[in-house]
Order: C-alpha cells, then structure tokens, then sequence
C-alpha cells in the first residue's frame, strides 16, 4: 500500500498545538489537541521515539478528549539530562498533562518502553489518574529500545541530507511491516538538523537499568488495560502471567496481525482497541 488514504491525511491535518514545561530542570515538550474541558488522555511514545508517533492516533479522540502527546526528557523536541529514570519521567507525563489544561484524572497510554513509564505513572501516582494502558511492553526484559543503544550507540550519528537519514529510519524490535505513509510521516518528525549534519532527535545516552514490568505491575493502585501485538514482544503464555499478576481484573486485549509497533502498521486496530477501553471506562464511572 503505497496510497496516502483519506484517514490518515485527515488525521495528520488536524494540526496539534506545541508548547513546553518546565519540570525539575527541563524542558518538556508536547502536543495538544482537543478541548481542555474534555476528559483528559495522555500518550507516551517508547525509547528513541517521539511525541509525533501519536500525530495519526490522536486526532481520533480529540472530538471528546483533551489529547497530550508529550516527548519525554531525551526525547524529541525536550531538553536532555545527565541521566534518566522512570519516576522522573512519569512525573513529566503529569506535568505536560496539567501544562496543557487537563484538569482532572488523565487515561495514561504508554507504548513500549513508555509502557515502563506509564506502569510507573499508575504505581506510584494511581490517585492523579483515571487508569492506564499499557502497549506491548514485556515483563522479564529491559526496554528493547534502550538494550539496543546501550550494546551499539555512545554517540550522536550524523548525515549529510534529510533524505538520507529519513531513508534510515528503523524500529527496535525490527519491524518488517510499516505503513509507507505513517512511516514516512513519523520518521520526518524525528530529525533535527545541526551544524553538523542531521541526526535523530534522541539522547543516545538515554538508556538504563530499569525495573522491571513484572515487579512494577502489582504496584498498580489505579484501573489498567494491556493490549498485546500478535507479532509482537509478549507470547500468549506472558500474557497469561500478565493476567494472573494483575488478578484476572484486568482486560487484556489481542491486536492481531500487528507488530510490536501497532501505530505503524495497525493504526486503526489501535485506535479501536484504545476506544473501546476509554468508552467502556466512562460508561462504568456512571454507573
């Protein structure tokens, strides 16, 4: 499928609004779409991703959701720092979601390597938020993205032109399945130029040790959903000691024929998957 469809250019023309926070230091940037008066989600990106992985998703609940995509410090278009660890990155996840307006408890949704953060978000801060997804994130590993840099990448890398370095963009797990166009349009929002050259907009020093999604899931003190890619880093017997951690309380949800990126191959599924969540959750708090 090389064809731009209707869907997805509608949604890349909703165009969000930038801005940044402060917060211990840094600068935080992120992106906004939708009423602040509606209810509030918030999207974290995985490791050397970027808040405009989310640019094709999020247009499709700003009709009823104030949406926040935020790049966490290291990432994107925020400043970097000497180091980085999840709790401060889940107290970036709270301060862009109050930055850009969102008054009450956010739904948290983090893919990947953001699926750390947002576990971190619902364990140690359960009360500030309406619940969590977590996307595909498995519970006996470090973050795919982060073992990767710290086995091959100590410095920036450089090209000479854009289209060189769009033409290099790749995921971490391997994915062999992108939407041309998605892929397109996210790996333009991921580079920089420098004096230099161009390079990504990620700290190749951003990885660490972290702890891991086994021991931080039966920490949760919020309602929590985890969707699962049929091709992607949790097997269906992880997703059973995923259900059995959690309670067999929690809806654990299957994307078939998705990898572990499902924004870039099964954005729709995704979409429908998030929906049906945060629809069924609004529906219950009325009850």
């Amino acid at each position: 499928m090389t064809e731009t469809p209707r869907w997805f250019a509608e949604a890349v023309a909703q165009r969000p609004t930038h801005a940044d926070v402060e917060v211990e230091g840094a600068r935080v940037h992120y992106r906004a779409w939708g009423d602040p008066a509606d209810r509030g989600l918030v999207l974290v990106h995985g490791g050397a991703a970027q808040s405009g992985w989310w640019d094709h998703v999020a247009p499709f609940f700003s009709a009823t959701h104030r949406v926040v995509a935020l790049d966490l410090s290291g990432h994107g278009d925020s400043d970097h720092r000497p180091a980085y660890d999840l709790e401060q990155w889940a107290r970036e996840v709270l301060a862009a979601a109050r930055a850009a307006g969102i008054a009450g408890a956010p739904l948290v949704v983090g893919h990947s390597m953001g699926g750390w953060v947002t576990t971190t978000v619902g364990a140690h801060h359960g009360a500030e938020v309406d619940g969590i997804v977590i996307i595909d994130s498995p519970l006996n590993e470090q973050p795919p993205e982060e073992e990767r840099l710290r086995r091959t990448q100590r410095e920036a890398r450089f090209y000479p032109d854009r289209e060189t370095i769009v033409g290099r963009f790749r995921t971490t797990p391997a994915q062999e399945t992108m939407l041309p166009y998605v892929r397109r349009h996210i790996a333009e929002q991921s580079v920089r130029e420098t004096p230099r050259g161009w390079t990504w907009k990620f700290d190749p020093m951003m990885f660490g040790e972290r702890v891991l999604l086994r021991q931080l899931l039966p920490e949760l003190k919020c309602r929590a959903g985890f969707l699962r890619s049929e091709f992607g880093l949790v097997p269906p017997t992880m997703a059973g000691e995923i259900d059995a951690l959690l309670g067999h309380r929690v809806p654990l949800i299957d994307l078939p024929a998705t990898g572990h990126h499902p924004m870039l191959d099964e954005p729709l599924a995704l979409v429908t998957a998030l929906r049906a969540l945060s629809g069924q959750w609004a529906v219950d708090d009325l009850l």
